[in-house]
């Protein structure tokens, strides 16, 4: 008779975020899980107690699984085009990942969760709003004011856009998205005479 496979914490995540990723938050279950796994439900109540500590760790799990190389995507880049780069990651996700995308960025966690996971902050907190501003400011001369409602402006619209995307009914080519995000931040920063570097490349896919 062989070995059992040790189901531990990593290996109860994955498969939850599996499900989410196929299903939505709904089809997230201890039984689910366990039937993914192939193993009883008593390693996942075990490690997680309960639905809302398991989906509280998986909301931390997805944030992370989704947005870990976007730093290194946006190192050594210039300004304008790190800023854009964060913004394609973001419409990408809500295309290719648009049940997680709402489980992240849409769905109120005190409702899916069972208790709030954010803190006091909103979408202008997170994401890539506040690196934006940081490296756009030492970059370029702009008054501060003036570029905080610009990037806050270009937040509000590839948000926006990024939701529209998870719904069928909405949806448009993902590559006609990412242009639209694009050319709404080049004529957003061209009004502080901020221009996209002439080298400039991106990947619309």
């Amino acid at each position: 008779m062989g070995r059992k496979t040790r189901i531990d914490k990593q290996m109860i995540l994955h498969a939850a975020y599996e499900l989410l990723d196929e299903g939505g938050i709904e089809a997230v279950a201890i039984k689910s899980i366990a039937a993914k796994l192939q193993c009883s439900t008593q390693p996942v109540s075990w490690h997680f107690g309960s639905m809302t500590a398991l989906k509280k760790e998986l909301y931390f799990y997805a944030g992370e699984k989704l947005y870990a190389d976007l730093p290194s995507k946006m190192a050594d880049k210039p300004a304008f085009e790190a800023f854009f780069i964060s913004g394609v990651h973001y419409i990408s996700i809500a295309c290719d990942h648009p049940n997680v995308f709402r489980f992240l960025n849409v769905d109120n966690p005190e409702k899916t969760i069972g208790e709030s996971v954010t803190g006091n902050g909103t979408i202008f907190s997170h994401q890539f709003d506040k690196d934006a501003y940081e490296i756009i400011a030492k970059e370029y001369r702009v008054p501060a004011d003036e570029l905080r409602r610009a990037i806050q402006d270009i937040v509000i619209y590839t948000h926006g856009l990024a939701v529209m995307m998870i719904f069928d009914n909405f949806k448009m080519p993902k590559e006609q998205a990412l242009k639209m995000v694009y050319d709404m931040g080049v004529r957003v920063m061209g009004t502080l005479g901020i221009e996209p570097p002439e080298d400039m490349q991106f990947d619309l896919k």
